[in-house]
């Protein structure tokens, strides 16, 4: 069967216009339920086919999964369309790639889980309002107005935290940034007595990552946002970018590479130890840490 036009080898496929309103993903999802439709092949028989499973092979055509280039590749073998569906993948991977980034607070807002690695920074939703203008203005350009908007858009995230039904929490911060203290003695004391505060809230878990821990494969700040109906999506960031992962073959490394740091972190009872100390040290030996401005 020809396919290097995306169409059928009848005559019967449909015409341009159609797809013409159809995103990349949707372009792919409805060629591979055609193919398949005109293959005359159950979703039984294409499972023992390619090697996949049938309900895998369903949320593909439904568009409720992309899936890998691999399934691609094996589906572009089974129905002869010589790389069609391989270059619609790839059209479709593109475009997820570039789609504008809404932000993190609608998924937050609707998440059953967070879980997050900090590596450079005291994660956004346990930062204090006074750390979150420093780090604000040290990360952009911009007027007092744009500074206030988003400290004002990242406190509201935080009310996901002591709601009436809070999303339980858990953060992985690296011993790095609570080394690089804020600016202001005074700021970075309230930051770390409100990090002991939230350690302490029933749906807050809170490790320290140990220079001890040594090395390990998350490069990157990383929030893991777990949705209903099993859907997770995945936010790495750093100063050189970010990057928003929501295919499943993409998420589960992450949540691993996640699982094996935090069981290399201290516990929340030691990591909690850990902050009453940095708090000691901080307040005794204020006057002459650091270089003040």
């Amino acid at each position: 069967m020809a396919g290097g036009n995306g169409s059928g080898g009848d005559g019967t496929r449909r015409d341009g216009a159609d797809l013409t309103y159809l995103s990349a993903r949707e372009w792919y999802a409805s060629e591979l339920a055609y193919r398949r439709q005109q293959s005359g092949l159950s979703l039984v028989q294409l499972a023992q086919l390619c090697l996949y499973e049938q309900s895998y092979l369903h949320r593909l055509e439904r568009g409720k999964r992309l899936g890998t280039v691999e399934a691609a590749r094996a589906l572009d073998k089974v129905y002869g369309t010589g790389d069609l569906l391989v270059r619609l993948w790839h059209l479709a991977k593109r475009e997820a790639r570039e789609r504008p980034f809404v932000g993190l607070a609608p998924l937050e807002a609707i998440a059953v889980g967070i879980q997050e690695y900090a590596v450079s920074a005291v994660p956004d939703l346990l930062q204090t309002r006074a750390y979150a203008e420093e780090q604000v203005r040290a990360g952009r350009t911009g007027g007092a107005d744009q500074v206030d908007a988003r400290v004002a858009g990242r406190l509201a995230r935080q009310e996901r935290l002591t709601d009436p039904d809070p999303v339980h929490y858990r953060a992985l911060i690296d011993e790095a940034v609570l080394r690089r203290k804020a600016r202001d003695p005074h700021i970075w004391t309230g930051q770390l007595e409100h990090l002991i505060e939230a350690a302490q809230w029933p749906d807050v878990s809170l490790h320290v990552v140990p220079f001890t821990a040594g090395p390990h494969h998350l490069r990157s700040s990383l929030e893991l946002i777990y949705l209903p109906q099993g859907r997770t999506v995945a936010y790495s960031h750093s100063s050189w970018g970010s990057h928003v992962v929501e295919e499943p073959e993409e998420v589960e490394p992450l949540r691993l590479a996640y699982d094996m740091l935090r069981d290399a972190a201290l516990t929340p009872a030691d990591s909690l130890t850990f902050l009453h100390t940095l708090l000691t040290e901080h307040t005794t030996d204020e006057p002459s840490d650091g270089i003040t401005s």
